[in-house]
């Protein structure tokens, strides 16, 4: 296989908002994140991936741009951030910045012009529509409830806007947009920026024709995915990005791709396809219900390994993974796929960190991760900030008569305000976030998890991520060797193999509290060399305690 330096490094996920403040007005910033560099070098990561920090109403929290080429001024200034980039490149990390072009800000200055009238040079930047029958133009739905489709009075049509009606979609397929979006892409990368993450893209081209989507039971609106996810020119518009844009640099890219399948991010981050290097996918994380997304269903782990080791051995050879178990718009690692509670949350986070680092593919840390922290023990609605989670409510609560108690249950479970409170830094007020009022409520439980209490505790899951880090720039196996899953059907045992030439590491996970008895697979050492645990003191090979996490690395 090709060796990459983006397949080799380790990302951290940065959310700006929530990371640190420097000047007291509960909001993080950008000299917030400068401060802490010398927190992730230590830590071991290698690239640092900013969540949107482009000039916003904030609508969405930032991925409702208004600006690509200034900075939001709650984050600070363009000087702010170029002082940020340089003591990052200072201490070797590189930064990957948030690209948000499936629909801008409807206060972007292309919108202002486009919605003005429909014969100017903007006119044809978004998608938009006559009404039907006096209503909508399709059935389709919003991600973040209620029609995907928004009236505006001056233009007298209908403009198309799959997340907030303050976010507009571009139209893709006129190759102005393109253009324009490739120059603010070649603008950034020539600022001296690592490359791009790159929000929704595969929903960039929408099937033409527009037709209603199938209305599931109870739902109120269509399902538009179908005719928005992996479109028929999306492909196109990518290798024409990597042709004008990102092939003219040494640059990493990863593309969010929601609804995408194997075979489709084949053509994604196929190894010689000239798109992308890598994408999310999000099989391991969606599980959907009556309700959509908002459920507290129990881990199903048999499924979990079925959807992971499917990319892993899909991808392997022609295409690159990327590894999360959480980010800004999923809940905390250790409260969905651990245990959060006293007695197993350190177990538990430091063995779903070696199932998921120990794959093929390059690994991300959101921010929080790397210290165990969980989700958040709001009580009320008012608490919760994000307008998806909020935007839930009404509609499932006051529209489709689901119980106030039962919806909490679930914004406990899934918001995304889970992950969006602030870092915890220290036992002091507010965590050492801020000096002011954090704009999001803090844990309550960070007088006992923080950084300040972990790093340098040779015990704590700070440390453990930093030994994971190190085993994978240490080991080619682990970023190269190919996966061979163990105990597929296994309710709660996650275990795989990896092989690379003449070396075979063995991963065994237990994702339950009870002690389990392991079959190892034929071939393994009768004594084989353990390259990391969560456990101090060995047990037997056979046998796995609980949230007990092992490798072996042997010799074949």
């Amino acid at each position: 296989m090709e060796k990459a330096w983006w397949k080799e490094a380790v990302v951290y996920q940065i959310y700006p908002r929530s990371f640190q403040d420097s000047n007291g007005d509960g909001i993080g910033d950008l000299p917030g994140i400068t401060s802490h560099l010398g927190y992730i070098r230590e830590l071991g990561a290698d690239v640092v991936w900013l969540c949107p920090i482009y000039q916003s109403p904030n609508d969405d929290n930032g991925y409702d741009i208004s600006d690509y080429r200034s900075i939001m001024s709650e984050f600070g200034t363009m000087a702010d951030f170029d002082e940020l980039l340089k003591a990052a490149h200072n201490l070797g990390l590189k930064i990957v910045m948030d690209l948000v072009v499936n629909h801008t800000s409807d206060e972007h200055a292309w919108f202002a012009e486009s919605r003005k009238s429909k014969d100017n040079t903007y006119s044809d930047y978004y998608i938009w529509r006559d009404g039907k029958d006096g209503k909508e133009p399709n059935n389709w739905g919003s991600y973040f409830s209620g029609s995907a489709w928004q009236y505006d009075e001056g233009r007298g049509q209908y403009y198309l806007h799959f997340f907030s009606p303050k976010q507009p979609d571009l139209n893709w397929d006129n190759p102005a947009v393109r253009g324009s979006v490739f120059d603010m892409m070649t603008w950034w990368l020539q600022k001296g920026i690592d490359g791009f993450r790159m929000d929704v893209i595969s929903m960039i081209s929408k099937q033409p024709g527009l037709l209603d989507g199938e209305v599931a039971p109870g739902a109120l609106y269509g399902d538009g995915n179908v005719f928005t996810n992996n479109g028929p020119h999306v492909h196109e518009y990518l290798r024409e990005m990597n042709r004008k844009v990102l092939s003219q640099f040494d640059i990493m890219t990863v593309g969010e791709t929601p609804g995408v399948t194997v075979e489709e991010a084949k053509k994604y981050a196929g190894l010689h396809t000239g798109e992308l290097n890598m994408v999310f996918q999000f099989e391991h994380v969606d599980h959907q219900g009556p309700y959509g997304k908002w459920n507290d269903d129990p881990l199903d782990l048999p499924k979990l390994k079925d959807i992971l080791f499917r990319w892993q051995t899909g991808l392997d050879g022609v295409a690159w993974n990327s590894l999360f178990w959480d980010n800004h718009d999923q809940p905390r690692a250790v409260s969905r796929f651990g245990n959060d509670s006293k007695e197993w949350r350190e177990r538990s986070a430091k063995m779903i960190a070696t199932a998921l680092h120990m794959l093929q593919g390059t690994p991300y840390v959101y921010q929080g991760e790397e210290l165990g922290m969980t989700n958040v023990p709001f009580r009320t609605l008012e608490e919760y900030r994000d307008i998806e989670t909020r935007n839930a409510y009404d509609e499932l609560v006051h529209k489709r008569g689901l119980s106030h108690e039962q919806m909490m249950r679930f914004l406990h479970r899934i918001s995304r305000d889970n992950a969006r409170t602030p870092m915890q830094w220290d036992d002091g007020a507010n965590a050492g976030f801020t000096s002011g009022t954090p704009w999001i409520g803090v844990n309550p439980n960070y007088t006992e998890i923080n950084a300040k209490a972990q790093v340098g505790d040779p015990d704590s899951v700070f440390s453990y991520y930093q030994e994971l880090i190190a085993l994978r720039h240490s080991h080619e196996i682990i970023v190269y060797g190919s996966v061979e899953p163990w105990l597929e059907q296994d309710e709660h045992i996650f275990a795989y193999r990896r092989i690379l030439r003449d070396e075979t590491l063995l991963v065994l996970c237990n994702f339950s509290d009870q002690m389990l008895t392991v079959p190892l697979p034929d071939g393994c050492a009768d004594t084989p060399a353990q390259l990391i645990g969560n456990y101090d003191d060995a047990a037997p090979t056979a046998a796995l305690r609980p949230y007990e996490a092992r490798v072996y690395l042997y010799k074949q």
